[in-house]
């Protein structure tokens, strides 16, 4: 999912060589070496959630199927023409181009809010996997509109799946991405094997039965919005958005002989954010049959989304074991990359106490389960919050000279803290969430514009600020 995690695969840990310039032309590699990274990432704890979600979205078939086929080749193809173009003619980390333009202090910042995020995000994977411990200790599961702890089963679950993950964590990332990498093949099949059972199990013998599976579709469950297909693709496009567009994978395209390595990117799209999320809607679907689930919509409730029961239903022992690892691959080196976020703004603190910050934060998140249940949301706002960052970038390198600003203005006049970039997220942030707010309009739909008027602005901020100076 992010920069750190390519370095080990390649041969260097996140946080040692060629941070802070080029890589060499005799550290480069074939795209074989990127394939794997992104299969195995983006299937991982993250998809046993928004596959399920979708339908409490209330997606049709044509919206699901379809949607999720063109919003995942644009971010393949945002990943290819944008961040890995990037990232093979600069061949820097994304801190490092971010504090060249912006400032060493503008950096603390993007850091800090990468940081919280992170951890936001690894409490819901921590959410995910308590959902699988809890079965043999019968505990209740959190509802979709859940937003407190349901009981004391769930918080000592979740504090005790949090230390340890945490703990595993700060022992550094060669425990961590070794780990992953062993993990991710057995989530892979696993979300493969639920997937054909849940097609049992739902009495699938062609492919009418499986379109009608979602059929026309249905009104949201309480609580939720009603997903339509422009929903599905500029959702799944930019789900990933920090990353690509957002630039946060230059870190991990330095290593790339070629731009044509982003497409390997492909293998993650369409193995974990299409193969993966259907498996785990069909589990979901699986589920709503049930009497549990019908009495639940007959009271007017929205059934849980709990994806150890589910799993569970479908593949036993073996379905709560991969609920489990796929919360703890995604939430172990997620933590970790928190630990390193925090660790830019207070350098003197070593990696194993950051970390341990880090966790804590995560496992406090993890008790609430509204980080997981609103996680299509919290995706959304994500990627809103960081991507214009990575339109500095992109403006910069390609239009630069056009524009007539120096290129890597912050490292060139020697400042810490560059107010064009800074004003151009502030006021395009600002202007497009006051719109989604006040308009009802979904987060996703107005990252694109917010990211275009970021560009632009800084172009024009850039311009004004450098002729005064």
């Amino acid at each position: 999912m992010n920069q750190y995690d390519i370095d080990e695969e390649v041969g260097h840990k996140a946080g040692g060589e060629f941070e802070r310039e080029p890589v060499p032309q005799s550290k480069l590699k074939g795209w074989k070496s990127f394939l794997g990274m992104y299969a195995g990432e983006h299937a991982a704890g993250t998809e046993f959630m928004i596959g399920p979600l979708f339908l409490t979205a209330g997606v049709s078939a044509f919206d699901l199927i379809i949607g999720l086929l063109l919003g995942n080749l644009l971010a393949v193809l945002s990943w290819r023409f944008l961040t890995a173009k990037i990232a093979v003619e600069n061949r820097l980390t994304l801190y490092y181009q971010l504090e060249k333009i912006c400032g060493k202090k503008l950096v603390i910042g993007y850091n800090l809010a990468n940081g919280i995020l992170f951890c936001f995000l690894a409490g819901s994977m921590i959410t995910v996997s308590a959902t699988a411990v809890g079965i043999p200790f019968n505990m209740e599961m959190p509802k979709l509109t859940d937003t407190m702890p349901n009981g004391m089963t769930w918080v000592i679950i979740v504090l005790i799946l949090g230390t340890v993950i945490s703990l595993i964590a700060s022992k550094g990332y060669d425990t961590v991405s070794k780990a992953a990498n062993w993990m991710s093949p057995v989530i892979v099949l696993a979300f493969v094997a639920c997937g054909v059972v849940a097609l049992n199990q739902l009495g699938v013998k062609s492919f009418t039965d499986f379109w009608n599976i979602w059929g026309e579709g249905s009104e949201p469950f309480p609580g939720q919005i009603k997903y339509t297909f422009w929903h599905v693709v500029i959702w799944s496009w930019f789900a990933n958005a920090a990353m690509h567009i957002g630039m946060s994978d230059l870190s991990v395209f330095r290593f790339a002989k070629k731009p044509s390595a982003g497409w390997t990117t492909a293998a993650g799209m369409y193995v974990g954010h299409y193969m993966a999320w259907i498996a785990a809607a069909l589990l979901y679907a699986v589920y709503l049959k049930s009497p549990e689930a019908q009495g639940f919509l007959s009271n007017g409730e929205a059934p849980p989304v709990a994806p150890g029961p589910l799993a569970n239903n479908a593949i036993g022992i073996f379905g709560i074991i991969a609920v489990v690892l796929a919360g703890w691959t995604t939430a172990n080196p997620t933590i970790y990359r928190a630990g390193l976020a925090f660790q830019a703004i207070i350098p003197k603190v070593s990696t194993f106490w950051v970390t341990i910050i880090a966790g804590t934060v995560a496992t406090i998140a993890g008790l609430f389960p509204a980080f997981a249940m609103k996680l299509l949301g919290f995706v959304a706002l994500y990627g809103f919050i960081l991507s214009p960052f990575g339109a500095i970038i992109v403006f910069e390198h390609f239009f630069h000279d056009k524009a007539g600003i120096v290129k890597n203005y912050a490292e060139v006049a020697n400042i810490k803290f560059n107010n064009s970039v800074f004003l151009a997220w502030g006021i395009s942030f600002g202007l497009f969430y006051f719109i989604s707010i006040k308009f009802d309009v979904f987060l996703s739909f107005v990252t694109l514009p917010a990211w275009l008027l970021c560009g632009i602005l800084f172009l024009i901020l850039s311009k004004k600020y450098q002729q005064k100076t």
